[in-house]
């Protein structure tokens, strides 16, 4: 490998290197202690002051000098694994360069010249796959470093490395940290003993900071059922943001089977680089602390003070640029921040350059002004040509724009309300939807009601429009610590509506795609699907008690925000809970703000938590249960299984307390979630909890805790609603127990903010992305076990083989998509699916696993035996094989008798010939048509795999899922004819024809080869061979006699669908080819020996990886 030209001082090299050629220009030289007489204690040194120091001449012991003429100065060129490399290198030189530098006078021009050259040939050889790397010409030789020391495939995508030490034991090993795309791998080397580890991201089920007296601050892994710890980094959190990222992304790949089309860093597991993930990570903090949608990356930041009217002082804080937004958030503690829509921007002034200021004038007669801005000049040119000719005329020209240009801008849209309801893309929304809450048509306000509770309403609104007067109102308003306070006391019925749309970002998902709801909802409706057939059956149930949804107003309404959100993001679809919380939605915003906020909570402040496994509800369980251990750890030492928290709070996270809380009152909890996020909902949990504390430590068991937290949510009131009491869910009494007083929703959310209000966002998403490991594998592990319950049942292979064959299958599953965008198993994948069908092997994977575990693997025509396997296990030719399928064709081969191996080596022969090839993920198609389409059918009825096997009854996979109503009662006939499928007889095989019969016959020898009693095998192969076509022989004579022209016997039989291509062709019954064999003991010993599945199971454990 050629290397950037540096600078070495020979006379002390000379201890460490050995030269073996030289001229007047260049010198070869190899590292002392390798290969010829290496070894021993030179060679234990060097190799351990190489790996500490993580020199390239550890994996790279011969290397190429160039000596300035007339100087003692050397430059390293080139390095080598090998010799043969290093040679190459070599003569590469005295070819192309040698005869050249004879040409020069001075030995500064010779030194210049071989400089350029080394240079020019490493950019050629980098141009395509380094260009993305910080420093490619170091990244080159940690990647040789990285490909040598571990044996990865070449496609593996190093991403970065660090130094640091393993402990093994209380031994710390120093060496190097190398994370790469599905790989976390380990190397050090001291005085002779070596450690090498080798990690994938989907192995990993704890990825944690740690800090002790021993290992000060570190990182732990748990994999495979071992721990794992590194400590002694110079960069501790960079490292474990990095390790998260890949942890993160390896899962919702290979798990999920998430694609990432819309992200450019994470689109080619080819093409991952550090930098890339850095960036991803700022830009996912930044959408996630402003609320912004996916679309939105952070381009620029900038220091600079912000003059904020209300206090009367600059606050000091960053301005965030992204395509759409300009951001303000403040860093002195005022928790202060601003967002600022460049839909909404009129003008930008750079009044006074001393103070490096600029003023952003936005709708409503509002200016920001900024100052300390370092390049502002930019800043202002940028905002100026991201607003363009949408926000203002005069913005067409570079020229900045006066003060008066943009009060008259302001002026003018105050005056024309239809021009500034364009701006924001609101204009021409659909009439054929609702445009009012519908708390607005069931009970509207009455202005002239003295009620005490209506009079606390109006002092709530009137509390609201002086912060909106003071604060701002709508998007580019202030969010102060004063806005949480007057969120905590709960919104004013009218505002809520607004409010909810401001805090939770949907008024700028609704402003960025004016008229999409109304295009989804004509799109959907009238659709029948599987989610529209759970939605029709959920609508009645959802708050049933209100009056909005006891009329077919509410109920349409409902339908149509939840059909429109299935039909727009079909991975989701329609989740139980979701009706509940649209239907809260619905009650406060209009019909298409309560669909824009349905879009915010399930894609962004509620992420994977209306899905088919609910993981980020499971996850947010987990952050409840380790907060509960380190906010309240007298609870937990009173509860003996941690899971209760799990089963009573899963309602609280999938509904936000809705479910559980009075109406009146969760709605106040609702108020907190869109402001706070999902924190708002951990705070009120730990809240009840405490609450709740001393009746808790008094339980004996679950159900009595059940009972005390059901009863406490039941007097739960909130003494300022103004709703009337038809519509009030809170209990009247207390159900005769003295001992249940009432507790007031705001006390009961400012004590949660008083005493948990520490708990920051970057905490909970720290502690959400460490429990997403734990969650998943949880649930993959429970898959497990029920994929091996009914794989059990029909196979004869131990509980350990059984469980050490899903992993191998699972990895192997794994492997096809490590390197690829679009294999088979990602391209079909459809997580509707039952578990069975979720990790399912292309031709390719299944025919690497087939050789590794098959007992037949050893013939020379293996590959075209494991061809022909796989389209004998895919049944319904889809090009995809799951793990029972897979299961049965090795149960066949290990514990199946004589007979049932024969029978199942015909059935190989009679599909299409064994070397046809086959695409992968599409049907297979007879390209020779040995078999009649009648003769095809027939044949894919017969049961292929075991005689008296029964199927589980799982649904299995229909061209026509997702594609209409699905059919449930042809569902249930299929199990039951499934269940009742009698025993395969081998009268109903097909006959095997002349061409068949030949390739059955050679792999019977190829199947022989190696054997101990090869010599017997074949001659019993071949006398059966013989036996046969005597017995065919004697037919044809015996038809012939019966009369010339007549058909052959052969092709007049019911139960041969074999095409008549010409009369001479022959063909043999199952029956004749099975009885011919018994005559032949050797066979039938061959084929009975019985097979040691455990060796397999260990060479395939070891070779996977490689193969």
């Amino acid at each position: 490998m050629w290397l950037k030209p540096e600078e070495v001082l020979l006379k002390n090299a000379l201890k460490l290197w050995a030269t073996e050629k030289s001229n007047d220009y260049f010198v070869l030289q190899r590292r002392r202690g390798y290969g010829e007489g290496g070894g021993g204690l030179t060679g234990l040194l060097v190799g351990t002051l190489d790996a500490v120091l993580d020199s390239t001449a550890k994996v790279a012991p011969f290397r190429i000098l160039h000596q300035t003429p007339d100087s003692q100065v050397y430059w390293s060129i080139a390095c080598g694994a090998t010799r043969e490399e290093i040679v190459k290198h070599w003569e590469w030189l005295q070819k192309n360069i040698m005869s050249t530098l004879s040409v020069f006078d001075s030995s500064e021009d010779i030194t210049s010249f071989v400089q350029g050259k080394i240079r020019g040939l490493i950019a050629e050889e980098g141009k395509s796959s380094l260009v993305k790397e910080e420093d490619p010409e170091k990244f080159r030789e940690a990647l040789l470093r990285f490909q040598k020391w571990f044996g990865l495939p070449k496609k593996e995508k190093l991403v970065t490395y660090y130094s640091c030490s393993y402990w093994r034991g209380r031994v710390p090993c120093q060496g190097w940290l190398y994370l790469s795309t599905n790989f976390l791998s380990f190397y050090s080397f001291l005085l002779g003993a070596e450690v090498k580890i080798i990690i994938s991201w989907d192995e990993m089920w704890k990825l944690e900071k740690t800090s002790t007296v021993l290992l000060t601050e570190g990182i732990h892994v748990r994999a495979r059922g071992e721990d794992y710890d590194f400590s002694m980094f110079l960069h501790l959190n960079e490292t474990f943001l990095l390790m998260e990222q890949l942890a993160d992304y390896s899962l919702r790949r290979l798990f999920d089977k998430e694609t990432f089309e819309g992200d450019p860093a994470l689109r080619d597991p080819l093409q991952i680089t550090k930098r890339g993930l850095e960036t991803r990570a700022r830009n996912e903090q930044f959408r996630a602390f402003f609320r912004l949608c996916r679309s939105e990356n952070l381009l620029e930041v900038h220091e600079s003070f912000l003059w904020v009217p209300f206090s009367q002082f600059n606050t000091l804080g960053k301005i965030c640029v992204s395509e759409s937004y300009l951001c303000f958030a403040s860093q002195d503690g005022s928790q202060c921040y601003v967002i600022i829509p460049l839909r909404e921007v009129l003008g930008v002034e750079t009044p006074d350059n001393g103070s490096k200021a600029l003023t952003v004038c936005v709708r409503g007669k509002r200016a920001l002004r900024f100052t300390e801005v370092r390049d502002f000049v930019h800043l202002a040119a940028k905002i100026r040509r991201k607003c363009g000719a949408g926000a203002s005329p005069q913005h067409s020209g570079s020229g900045e724009v006066p003060a008066e240009v943009c009060q008259a801008l302001i002026e003018h849209f105050e005056d024309n309300p239809e021009e500034e309801a364009l701006m924001v893309g609101q204009r021409g929304s659909s009439r054929a939807v609702s445009t009012e809450a519908l708390m607005t048509v069931f009970h509207p306000q009455d202005a002239e009601n003295l009620d005490p509770k209506m009079l606390k309403e109006k002092m709530k609104e009137q509390s609201w429009n002086i912060h909106f007067a003071e604060y701002g109102r709508g998007v580019s308003m202030f969010r102060t610590s004063k806005t949480r306070d007057l969120i905590m006391r709960g919104v004013p019925e009218a505002l809520r509506g607004e409010l909810w749309m401001l805090f939770s970002g949907a008024v700028n998902d609704m402003a960025m795609h004016p008229g999409c709801y109304a295009e989804l909802v004509e799109k959907s409706v009238g659709t029948s699907t599987l989610a529209t057939d759970e939605i029709e059956r959920d609508l009645h149930r959802s708050l049933p008690e209100h009056p909005a949804f006891q009329s077919d107003t509410g109920i349409s309404a409902l339908r149509r925000v939840l059909t429109a959100y299935a039909y727009r993001n079909p991975k989701i679809g329609y989740c139980q809970a979701m009706n509940i919380l649209t239907s809260v939605l619905l009650l406060y915003a209009k019909e298409e703000e309560a669909f824009w906020l349905l879009v915010a909570v399930c894609e962004r402040m509620l992420p994977d938590y209306f899905n088919r496994r609910i993981i980020g509800a499971l996850v947010d369980q987990a952050v409840f249960e380790e907060l509960i251990g380190a906010r309240l750890p007298q609870l937990t030492d009173h509860m003996t299984d941690m899971t209760f928290f799990s089963s009573v709070s899963l309602s609280w996270f999938l509904t936000l307390f809705i479910s559980v809380l009075p109406i009146e009152s969760a709605v106040n909890v609702v108020d907190c979630f869109f402001y706070d996020g999902i924190k708002a909902v951990l705070q009120l949990g730990l809240a009840v909890l405490d609450y709740n504390m001393e009746r808790l430590l008094r339980c004996h068991d679950d159900a009595e805790a059940v009972t005390i937290l059901n009863k406490f949510f039941d007097n739960v009131t909130n003494k300022d609603s103004p709703l009337p009491s038809t519509v009030q869910q809170a209990a009247v009494g207390n159900d005769g127990s003295k001992s249940q007083v009432k507790v007031d929703i705001t006390d009961l959310i400012r004590e949660a903010y008083e005493k948990y209000g520490d708990l920051r966002s970057e905490e909970v998403e720290g502690l959400r992305r460490r429990n997403r490991l734990y969650v998943i594998h949880t649930l993959e592990d429970t898959t497990k076990q029920n994929v091996l319950r009914v794989v059990s049942q029909d196979v004869k292979f131990s509980a350990g083989d059984l469980d050490e064959l899903y992993e191998l299958f699972k990895k192997q599953h794994f492997l096809s998509c490590y390197w690829s965008m679009s294999g088979p198993a990602l391209t079909h994948h459809d997580p509707s699916l039952p578990y069975l069908e979720q990790y399912q092997l292309g031709s390719g994977e299944f025919r690497a696993l087939y050789c590794l575990l098959s007992p037949w693997a050893h013939c020379s025509s293996r590959d075209a035996l494991a061809l022909a396997t796989f389209r004998l296990l895919d049944e319904n030719q889809d090009g995809l094989v799951n793990f029972k399928e897979f299961c049965y064709g090795l149960d066949v081969l290990y514990s199946g008798s004589f007979t049932e191996k024969l029978k199942f080596l015909f059935k190989l022969h009679l599909l299409p010939a064994l070397s046809e090839p086959v695409e992968t993920g599409s049907p297979v198609v007879s390209k020779v048509c040995t078999l009649s389409k009648e003769g095809l059918m027939h044949l894919s009825r017969l049961d292929v795999l075991l005689p008296g096997v029964s199927q589980d009854g799982v649904i299995r996979k229909s061209p026509e899922r997702g594609k209409g109503k699905v059919d449930l009662q042809a569902y249930l006939k299929q199990w039951q004819d499934e269940l009742l499928k009698k025993e395969e007889s081998i009268k109903d095989l097909p006959r095997i024809n002349q061409s068949q019969f030949i390739q059955f016959s050679k792999t019977l020898y190829n199947l022989f080869h190696g054997a101990p009693e090869e010599e017997s095998l074949y001659r019993a192969v071949t006398t059966v061979t013989s036996l046969l076509l005597r017995m065919e022989e004697v037919g044809r004579r015996l038809q012939g006699a019966q009369g010339e022209g007549s058909p052959s016997l052969t092709g007049t039989a019911d139960s041969t669908p074999l095409r008549e291509e010409e009369e001479k062709e022959w063909s043999f019954a199952f029956e004749q080819i099975l009885a011919s064999l018994l005559n032949e003991p050797v066979l039938v010993r061959f084929f009975e020996k019985p097979e040691d599945m455990r060796a397999h199971l260990d060479h395939a454990r070891e070779a996977q990886l490689k193969a």
